[in-house]
């Protein structure tokens, strides 16, 4: 899941440098954290937090077939 987020958020932000994914396991959940340049925030949240919502959803689609749970969280 780490790979997926770090690919998507790439895509979207200016400094793709900048781009640190983290991935945290508790239990059966994997907490994903996500850090971008402050620049960049406002193009990975989106307005009213529509992209960040759509992230949230493809990693869920695609931690389905894993049997795991995963929270995306962007600091």
């Amino acid at each position: 899941m780490k790979e997926l987020v770090e690919v998507v958020a790439k895509a979207l932000v200016d400094n793709p440098d900048e781009v640190v994914v983290t991935e945290k396991k508790e239990g059966r959940t994997i907490i994903v954290e996500l850090h971008v340049a402050a620049s960049d925030m406002g193009k990975v949240i989106g307005k009213q937090g529509r992209i960040a919502k759509a992230i949230r959803t493809v990693v869920k689609a695609a931690s389905s077939k894993d049997n795991t749970r995963v929270e995306v969280e962007i600091v």
